[in-house]
């Protein structure tokens, strides 16, 4: 069974406008005093967030990476060590005992949105 969650109750945070997140390329906003890693793919646009930290070289870089697909699934490989990581889940794609916090994001008046949990 899959949980509903209402987003009406989370607190969101702007952090740039959706405009200023250039397709299939990562951009790195402060949220709540962590690094996230925004990412916007196209054809569709779709908005996704990750932590920025790379578990497997400890650095700040998955904003860094190079987005892509694996199949069907969007991922972005981190530029340090090439492990790559699903944007839907965080879940990396050649280890999968590790992934990447995933956080809820959203473009709301032409504007991006990162929840704070």
């Amino acid at each position: 069974m899959t949980a509903i969650l209402d987003t009406a109750t989370l607190t969101w945070q702007d952090v740039c406008a959706f405009d200023d997140l250039v397709p299939d390329r990562g951009a790195c906003a402060l949220v709540d005093g962590r690094q996230v890693a925004l990412f916007r793919v196209s054809p569709t646009d779709e908005l996704f967030a990750l932590s920025n930290h790379d578990p497997f070289s400890g650095a700040n870089v998955i904003s860094r990476g190079i987005v892509g697909s694996k199949g069907d699934v969007p991922k972005v490989a981190s530029p340090m060590y090439k492990q790559s990581f699903d944007l839907r889940t965080g879940t990396c794609l050649d280890d999968p005992a590790v992934s990447l916090p995933v956080h809820l994001i959203r473009e709301r008046d032409g504007r991006v949105e990162v929840a704070i949990t």
